[in-house]
């Protein structure tokens, strides 16, 4: 039996990823460049939250 850390860090990157995806909503970028740091955060949930916190468009 697992000691359910997993499913309580799953909850957590996702909630992440859906804050990250809200922010890049609401950020000043570029339609396409919005719907491609989207694209990589649901498609790579941690790496591109990770990305995204490095790189992603800010304000």
């Amino acid at each position: 039996m697992g000691n359910g850390y997993g499913g309580l860090l799953g909850i957590l990157i996702l909630i992440a990823d859906i804050y990250a995806i809200i922010k890049v909503a609401q950020s000043s970028a570029e339609p396409i460049a919005k719907a491609l740091w989207i694209v990589v955060i649901l498609l790579l949930p941690v790496l591109g939250l990770i990305l995204w916190w490095l790189f992603g468009p800010k304000g």
